[in-house]
């Protein structure tokens, strides 16, 4: 999935084992396989080309981790907990993202704006989803929340 969120764009099984070959050693029909995987999962489509198939991520990578992150929530007995031990394992840095993505999805507030950071910026183009993570497909194909 890296490789096919890196590119943002259909890939081959022959364009990934060629990026993953500069790592490892890695066989065709591994990459081939794991990407067959992958469809059958939900997690990307593919069209046919030829005697071949083009692979396209169905969901971003942040609404996967989101769908990840909602998920281990979700299971915990006392979520206010997790969240408060969650929010404690965060750099500066991430506590500034959640300030601004909690602004974010509050929406114009009636006191002065502040600047953005940079994860904000990134984050106003991603819409809040709500996904499973077996599939995260599913943030796109039932319209979000």
């Amino acid at each position: 999935m890296s490789r096919v969120w890196k590119w943002n764009r259909p890939v081959t099984v022959r364009e990934v084992l060629e990026d993953l070959q500069k790592e490892r050693s890695i066989a065709y029909t591994t990459v081939m396989t794991v990407l067959d995987n992958l469809h059958q999962k939900g997690w990307v489509r593919r069209e046919a080309e030829g005697r071949a198939y083009r692979y396209e991520a169905v969901s971003t990578r942040a609404a996967y981790a989101a769908a990840l992150m909602n998920d281990a929530w979700s299971q915990s007995d006392n979520p206010a907990a997790a969240l408060v031990a969650f929010f404690g394992m965060m750099s500066e840095e991430q506590r500034r993202s959640l300030t601004d993505a909690v602004r974010i999805v509050q929406g114009p507030q009636t006191q002065e704006p502040t600047e953005p950071s940079e994860s904000a910026e990134a984050a106003e183009g991603a819409e809040p989803r709500q996904a499973s993570p077996e599939n995260p497909a599913s943030a796109q194909d039932h319209g979000g929340r």
